[in-house]
């Protein structure tokens, strides 16, 4: 049986993804299944990925097995619903601050009687399927997972609160916005950088929620398990294959040059 978003959010043990923000292609979910992720992680806030990008890659990651998380261009209620309605198991939503904004999100997310989402059927959410209304409003509720940002200092503050929120699955750092919003942009290490981190943590181990964070290397990752993270997203497309082709051409560019300098001192 495919995994479920929800069941990934549920479980104890680590689930791995990756972000993806460049790359809208029907094999990427092919790809990411076959490298052995969960998740994947869609970004519309910082990319060029439209609604219909939206639409379609859920459909391609859907054949591959890969559970999806969006992260819509903001929190307006119908850039929610719209992603929601297209497909999406789960959004993230960046910069939550409140509890306030947390229960709008959520409300946004959810239909009657959860929430206030728009009842629009058989479509795309629905796999355009028949079916008696209550029914299949209590399904989509079921299904819908909400993913809420913590990346200010207000929202640090209020991580308790806002994890406490009915209807919230999981918090998801944004640690460079973080880190910036507390005055020590890019600072990872620093104490108040770190305290935020461990007041969201333990937000989450009170609440019973997921938490999940980007990584830039294997060993962040497992010191972020470690530390109480069950989502981990490694790296972005474009990211990973900078580095791959950086490598690659560079460990090239070194053994050229060694030969040609081999083959000049060979000449003396």
């Amino acid at each position: 049986m495919p995994k479920s978003l929800r069941s990934l959010l549920r479980r104890r043990e680590p689930a791995f993804g990756t972000f993806v923000g460049e790359f809208d292609t029907p094999g990427m979910g092919h790809i990411l299944a076959n490298a052995g992720c969960d998740f994947a992680f869609l970004d519309m806030e910082h990319s060029g990925l439209t609604l219909a990008s939206i639409k379609s890659a859920v459909r391609y990651y859907e054949a591959a097995g890969v559970p999806l998380i969006v992260r819509p261009a903001s929190k307006a209620h119908d850039h929610i619903s719209r992603v929601l309605d297209a497909g999406a198991e789960g959004v993230c939503l960046a910069c939550v601050g409140t509890p306030e904004e947390a229960r709008a999100i959520v409300a946004a997310a959810k239909f009657p009687p959860a929430g206030a989402r728009g009842i629009g059927l058989q479509l795309a959410h629905d796999n355009s399927a028949r079916g008696e209304v209550a029914a299949k409003l209590a399904a989509a509720n079921r299904r819908t997972c909400v993913v809420l940002q913590i990346e200010s200092a207000e929202g640090a503050d209020n991580a308790d609160a806002i994890a406490a929120v009915g209807g919230v699955d999981a918090l998801w750092i944004g640690h460079n916005d973080l880190s910036a919003s507390l005055g020590i942009a890019g600072q990872f290490a620093h104490p108040d950088f770190l305290s935020a981190v461990r007041r969201t943590i333990a937000a989450c181990t009170k609440h019973r929620r997921a938490l999940g964070m980007v990584v830039g290397s294997p060993e962040q990752g497992l010191d972020m398990i470690g530390a109480g993270f069950n989502l981990i997203a490694y790296s972005g497309d474009a990211w990973l294959l900078r580095d791959a082709l950086a490598a690659g051409i560079e460990a090239m560019r070194a053994g050229a040059r060694a030969r040609s300098e081999g083959r000049g001192r060979s000449r003396r």
